[in-house]
């Protein structure tokens, strides 16, 4: 993928834009963003940690660029769950509840040079 400028776009750059998609997405669905990228002490992260209502939501990001190979939800293999939820877990503990309704959710992001970005949110994922 291209910049405005012409210059080629990074993995990391197209990774950081997916994240600030998913953000302003589940914002204009009235997400409040708790924390961002939250890595936990003994292992585990969450890229985005929100609250709809009194549901928690941990969020994982996944951007492609389009053309690309696979769905970006298959990049969210058992391996990355068990990180994720490793990352919950921590969140919870420093909550110091499990008593709230918490879920896992995948935010595909599909980025097109000169198009808006596609965006769909697998809820439940895993």
């Amino acid at each position: 993928m291209t910049a405005f400028n012409g210059a080629e776009i990074s993995s990391g750059e197209v990774g950081r834009r997916g994240e600030r998609i998913a953000r302003a997405y589940l914002r204009s669905r009235g997400a409040k963003i708790l924390y961002l990228n939250f890595k936990a002490p003994r292992g585990g992260e969450v890229d985005i940690v929100a609250r709809e209502g009194k549901l928690l939501v941990f969020a994982e990001v996944k951007t492609r660029r389009a053309g690309g190979l696979g769905r970006p939800l298959d990049a969210v293999d058992r391996g990355k769950q068990r990180l994720i939820e490793r990352g919950a877990n921590e969140w919870l503990r420093q909550l110091g509840t499990r008593e709230v309704p918490w879920r896992f959710d995948v935010i595909e992001v599909i980025l097109t040079h000169g198009e808006k970005p596609h965006v769909h949110r697998v809820e439940n994922a895993f």
